[in-house]
């Protein structure tokens, strides 16, 4: 979603949809019911209205950017062939498992090839694409990776003992500088308990720019699910007003 010119500010939603084409639900090895409760496990729900609504608030208006797919077409911040760790328990870059350790699709080196060529690929280039356009419009450029997680831990996380606070804030090394993290965090506050990199660590930085050009800055984002949701998945109003009033505090620094 396009924003003002003079922003570096990229709201980066990579696993807000439910939306699995025809050809990969084929491929799925899930009944209906069972896909239905991986994709409400998996799904960091309603996170792009967070976005949409928080940057409606701010000028110059941030970008968005929102993967119209679900993560189990393929996953976007995992890094494909083997690279990436969460390979290990089936959930690389193509998933082969579900979040319960059940089998999700058989995958053979063409189909994840294919996979990869016809939805990874594309995806990544184009906001690369758009990181670059950033560069050249505003000299800087700083994602945030929002996402949510759920109350429970998942049998797929590595870290079962780890925290689980309202807000996890996830920094990188070379890519997350240290008045990012204190400005999240007191922006993230208002909403509870603020630990960075637990349960989940790292943030989202473009292949093409990651380690090569530190004027690229990212900042994940995590909300507990059951700060902003309702038991059915609405919002909760005062939840998602904590929650917006901290995403514009951080988009408009």
């Amino acid at each position: 979603m396009y924003g003002d010119d003079s922003s570096p500010y990229i709201v980066h939603v990579p696993h807000s949809s439910t939306v699995i084409p025809e050809d990969v639900r084929g491929e799925l090895l899930l009944g209906d019911h069972a896909l239905a409760e991986e994709l409400r496990l998996m799904t960091d729900a309603r996170t792009d209205e967070l976005a949409i609504l928080a940057a409606a608030q701010v000028a110059p208006r941030p970008w968005l950017f929102v993967n119209r797919l679900s993560r189990l077409v393929v996953d976007p911040e995992r890094l494909p062939y083997g690279h990436e760790e969460m390979t290990e328990v089936g959930m690389g870059s193509v998933y082969t498992r579900t979040s319960g350790g059940k089998a999700l699709r058989d995958l053979g080196r063409h189909a994840e090839k294919d996979l990869l060529s016809s939805f990874l690929w594309p995806y990544a280039e184009a906001l690369a694409d758009l990181v670059d356009e950033r560069l050249r419009a505003t000299g800087r450029v700083v994602v945030v990776d929002l996402h949510s997680y759920p109350l429970q831990t998942l049998p797929y996380e590595r870290h079962q003992d780890a925290k689980r606070p309202q807000v996890c804030v996830g920094v990188d090394v070379d890519h997350t500088p240290p008045a990012l993290v204190e400005r999240v965090t007191a922006a993230c506050s208002i909403i509870g308990q603020v630990v960075v990199n637990e349960p989940f660590s790292g943030s989202y930085v473009p292949l093409r720019h990651f380690g090569r050009d530190i004027r690229v800055t990212s900042v994940m984002v995590e909300f507990r699910r059951d700060t902003y949701l309702r038991g059915d998945g609405s919002l909760d109003p005062e939840g998602a007003r904590r929650i917006n009033a901290a995403l514009v505090a951080i988009l408009s620094g």
